[in-house]
């Protein structure tokens, strides 16, 4: 009873930070220009600005909208569309779209309004509610403590990590402690307050840990830096000539795979757990065998998860240089498809490593041949 309620106040102690952070703005000042948003609805479409070369549409629409949110909701305004002819951040819209607005006032009244896209946020809220229902139909309470995990990371990274960044501050080391924080209160709060969570932490960290000296050792060896990120090159215009994108494509490497490297070291460390209570008196190797055993299956299917993540996230660069016809050695000598194979094959480091990491440390934590209920305090 004492563990448990420990769990909850651990769990609402998350729910409180992530509360707080959302208030939190460590952003630099200045950068932004002020304007007003709110969700609109297109009532009319001028296209006649509007040029089309091929599959390629620049100028401009000029639309007339309503406001369906903010201070001035129910006045209409006109507002432009900028075409820039790259098809991946365009979008023309009709009468009756629904999109973001950003706008100014003048004398009181909406004015020199711009289309920021369809008006997608809605949706996004409802998956959100969908996905943490699913949570706890499927896992209960720990279902309920991992949504709440959820969005504690979510926060810590927009309202910590990269304004910290913006800020300045040192990509590496700093990723490394915003991974140990997020590592902590992902693990503590869905494995327990226990050996288990313990277990699981300690492992991860040594996942991740190997895995940020390979991606400062490799991306030397590449020499690759990171501006084969996509917006780099626009961040540094936008006045952040300081920014050392290096570094912070490495924190990238290990950030990406921190949340794969948790899972598996959770199911290695909740197996050992088992094992251990299905066999008290099982000694310090037989426990480590069997932990090692366990980490073999799991290992065998995870490798393969970075892979699959990655590629299907840029499938369309590989459809490109394969449709110019590019000789093998040209594609894996690309700088971008350099960054991704070190970013998949650095990344599935951590992954296999963490599976032993974390059987070493649980046949420690356990080693007294004492068995405690599940979930027993550290």
């Amino acid at each position: 009873m004492l563990s448990a309620r420990r769990e909850w106040q651990f769990s609402m102690a998350i729910a409180a930070i992530s509360f707080i952070l959302f208030f939190i703005n460590l952003a630099p000042p200045g950068r932004d220009d002020g304007g007003r948003h709110a969700r609109a609805v297109v009532t009319a479409v001028d296209d006649q600005h509007v040029r089309t070369n091929q599959i390629v549409k620049t100028g401009f629409q000029v639309l007339r909208v309503e406001l369906l949110s903010g201070s001035q909701k129910g006045q209409t305004m006109t507002v432009t569309n900028q075409l820039t002819g790259k098809l991946e951040f365009d979008e023309l819209y009709t009468g009756g779209s629904q999109l973001l607005i950003e706008y100014g006032l003048e004398e009181g009244q909406p004015a020199h309004g711009m289309a920021r896209g369809h008006y997608r946020i809605h949706w996004q809220g409802l998956l959100i509610g969908l996905y943490v229902v699913l949570l706890v139909l499927v896992a209960g309470v720990t279902g309920l403590k991992a949504a709440l995990s959820f969005l504690f990371a979510a926060m810590v990274l927009w309202k910590l990590f990269f304004p910290l960044l913006l800020l300045g501050f040192a990509p590496v080391p700093t990723g490394l402690v915003i991974v140990a924080v997020l590592t902590a209160a992902v693990t503590f709060s869905v494995g327990g307050l226990n050996r288990r969570g313990l277990t699981t932490f300690i492992g991860s960290m040594l996942g991740v840990t190997l895995t940020c000296v390979l991606a400062v050792v490799f991306a030397e060896s590449f020499r690759l830096n990171g501006a084969v990120r996509p917006f780099a090159e626009s961040l540094l215009y936008s006045g952040y000539y300081d920014l050392r994108l290096t570094e912070i494509f490495i924190a990238s490497v290990f950030i990406a795979c921190s949340g794969a490297v948790m899972d598996l070291a959770m199911d290695i460390a909740a197996s050992m757990e088992e094992i251990k209570l299905g066999n008290p008196g099982i000694g310090f190797f037989a426990h480590l065998g069997a932990g090692f055993r366990v980490g073999r299956a799991v290992v065998g299917t995870m490798t393969t998860t970075l892979l699959l993540a990655y590629s299907s996230s840029h499938i369309f660069m590989f459809m490109l240089v394969m449709a110019k016809g590019l000789p093998a050695a040209n594609i894996l000598n690309a700088p971008f498809v350099s960054a991704e194979i070190l970013n998949i094959l650095v990344g599935s480091f951590g992954l296999v490593t963490v599976a032993p990491f974390t059987a070493v440390v649980a046949a420690l934590l356990y080693r007294s041949g004492k068995t405690a209920p599940a979930g027993s305090k550290l």
